[in-house]
């Protein structure tokens, strides 16, 4: 019996069913057609929607498991990243055995973007793919649930009513999870938090954690071995620039005056379009120490992801230039040589390229957008031993 079929990701004999789903799924249809014809479609959606169909088909033709599906994925990846960086980086993965099974949590800063950075740092790197948690708001959509799920995505009944439905999904992810580590030897990424960091502060949740502790086995495992046995690693993304930086400023300065934000519909969907499409300058993706200590409580373990997605996370120039105009100084000078070295060349083009997209937001979100971009200069400088700020 498959007590997770209502969350996993679809297996290989499934791939077929799905995909000739998703080519007679209009609204999917449509939607690739706005993006990639939005004038045709605009004037004469019946008859692009044939072409789409087509070219899908064709892009499709063999393939028959979740691996070939990802190698057409891989394609696009390889476009975006072209056309949409200026460099993607990757460090750390000598930290790690890719035989075997591991729990990457991610700082989180864009839906789509970061598990699908760490694939592509695995996959180039002779890893496997990840299987990816995301929240059932993202999957209004039936089209999106099957292409997330074709993807190694598993999902979090984040709309579960009620304590008891509550808990009982978060205790079959939590089951799934550990399924899938120990005995499917699938690595899985999970994000530090529920919802993307969208102020630019990079903070696990203790309650992430005790998610997990729910598969815990109380009167055989101890807290430590326990999470040990997961074999979680911290996982460091960032960006040079966030494409839904104006996006994530908007709703900060909204919900700072206004006291609520309320989405618009398939807002979650626009931000993974933009997301995707934006700019993003250069990316680097740093996988940490796998987590070995004799841990005691969730919120001991959650500091300890902090500590190491924080120390590992490269700046960006974007960041030093957001730290000076928010703080007016440059105490970010007192940062580790290490971590300045990491920043490269900060010329005056960067410093006004950053003044330039900061001018092109709305002058009432504008401060919440350098705070974005400063609060990961803010969370080093505050790791820092006192002598060193004195």
């Amino acid at each position: 019996m498959d007590n997770y079929s209502n969350i996993r990701p679809y297996n290989d004999q499934e791939v077929a069913e799905v995909l000739q789903r998703l080519l007679t799924n209009a609204e999917l249809l449509d939607t690739i057609a706005k993006l990639r014809l939005p004038r045709l479609q605009r004037w004469f959606p019946r008859l692009v929607r044939p072409l789409v169909r087509s070219v899908l088909k064709r892009q499709l033709r063999g393939v028959a498991t979740v691996r070939e599906l990802q190698h057409v994925i891989k394609h696009y990846m390889d476009d975006m990243i072209e056309t949409t960086t200026t460099s993607f980086t990757v460090s750390g993965l000598e930290n790690l055995d890719l035989r075997r099974a591991w729990l990457l949590i991610s700082n989180h800063r864009d839906i789509a973007l970061d598990p699908a950075f760490v694939n592509y740092a695995l996959y180039h790197n002779g890893g496997d793919t990840v299987r990816i948690a995301i929240g059932d708001n993202l999957l209004t959509k039936p089209f999106a649930a099957d292409l997330m799920r074709l993807n190694k995505s598993f999902i979090v009944k984040r709309s579960a009513k009620g304590p008891r439905q509550m808990l009982a999904a978060y205790k079959n992810l939590s089951a799934y999870i550990r399924h899938s580590l120990s005995e499917e030897r699938a690595t899985v990424w999970l994000a530090q938090r529920e919802g993307r960091a969208k102020d630019g502060i990079d903070a696990t949740e203790p309650a992430i954690i005790k998610m997990l502790c729910m598969s815990q086995r109380k009167g055989e495992e101890e807290f430590g071995a326990f999470i040990q046995s997961l074999g979680i690693v911290p996982v460091a993304i960032s960006y040079e620039w966030d494409p839904c930086d104006a996006a994530k400023a908007r709703e900060l300065s909204l919900r700072e005056s206004e006291g609520v934000y309320l989405k618009a519909e398939f807002e979650d969907l626009q931000s993974i379009g933009l997301g995707i499409r934006g700019q993003k300058g250069k990316v680097h993706v740093h996988f940490g120490e796998p987590l070995t200590a004799d841990f005691a409580t969730p919120a001991d373990v959650a500091a300890a992801v902090d500590l190491q997605i924080i120390e590992d996370y490269r700046l960006q120039p974007s960041n030093i230039w957001a730290y000076e105009q928010q703080c007016g100084n440059d105490d970010w000078r007192r940062l580790p040589d290490d971590v300045l070295t990491e920043l490269g060349d900060l010329s005056e083009a960067s410093r006004l390229a950053f003044e330039q997209r900061m001018a092109g937001i709305p002058a009432d979100h504008r401060k919440k957008a350098v705070a974005i971009y400063a609060n990961a200069v803010l969370a080093k400088l505050r790791r820092l031993p006192p002598a060193e700020l004195a």
